[in-house]
């Protein structure tokens, strides 16, 4: 909220910024600053509920100021590795679409040269479905990735990122499912709190007071929403990062036995 605030100037005085290029050099610099500052701090409280979550689940439950200590000791690494997720999930779409299209030519030669101008658009069917379900795979390797980082001694991203698609192995599709399934949860609030709010704006004039207006309040009922579902998401990847751990390494029988 706050970059978007220090920027409203600009858009509401352009002939002053325009006149004056370092102002807007400093606020966009201030802004940008903020922005990465307030992701970082966004996925280190994702990570510090992901912990929180794990610690109940083996029956060592941390108070949230020992946790939030071992979490800001790692505060900016949460950041960077979210940052080569996405790097990684970029490069594996832009294989993907390589990959779909070189199908959809070649099938919308054959199907165009049967079907005609229906067959061309049969062909992107599948490309289509190589980009959906492509991704969906790979993120479902990488959605556990900050867990270890937030849970394990002496784990830097590289390993983090590594420990997942090891737990992950031969449990991509089940984890689809999951996330699927949880997805379907939480689309009615997510519906409410984001999609709802931005139908008005389609109503109403745009770059008008009344717009902004009711652009603020999406924005702030979509954090909302965003808040709520948080907890909700971190705390699956918990549950996941130890029923992987329990099949591959034997997690919870290592505790049964600390337990005897």
């Amino acid at each position: 909220m706050l970059p978007l605030v220090l920027l409203a100037p600009v858009s509401a005085f352009p002939a002053y910024f325009q006149a004056n290029p370092l102002a807007t050099l400093a606020l966009v610099t201030i802004a940008l600053a903020l922005l990465i500052y307030g992701f970082a701090k966004y996925y280190a409280l994702s990570a510090l509920i992901s912990r929180l979550a794990f610690t109940e689940l083996i029956n060592k439950p941390e108070s949230v100021t020992t946790a939030k200590d071992k979490i800001n000791s790692h505060f900016w690494l949460f950041f960077w590795l979210n940052v080569r997720i996405g790097c990684l999930l970029f490069l594996v779409y832009f294989g993907l679409a390589i990959l779909g299209g070189i199908v959809a030519v070649i099938l919308g030669a054959v199907l165009g040269s049967i079907f005609g101008q229906a067959g061309s658009l049969l062909s992107l069917i599948p490309l289509v479905l190589i980009i959906l379900f492509g991704l969906t795979w790979f993120f479902s390797r990488w959605l556990i990735a900050e867990v270890p980082l937030a849970v394990e001694e002496g784990v830097n991203i590289r390993q983090s990122i590594a420990r997942s698609w090891e737990l992950s192995k031969n449990s991509a599709f089940r984890i689809q499912a999951i996330v699927l399934i949880c997805f379907l949860v939480t689309v009615p609030l997510v519906l409410v709190t984001n999609f709802l709010p931005s139908i008005f704006l389609l109503r109403i004039e745009p770059n008008s007071p009344r717009y902004w207006i009711v652009y603020f309040i999406s924005l702030i009922t979509g954090l909302l929403g965003g808040a709520l579902v948080l907890p909700f998401w971190q705390a699956i990847k918990a549950v996941l990062y130890y029923d992987l751990r329990s099949r591959r390494e034997g997690l919870g029988l290592k505790l049964r036995d600390r337990e005897v």
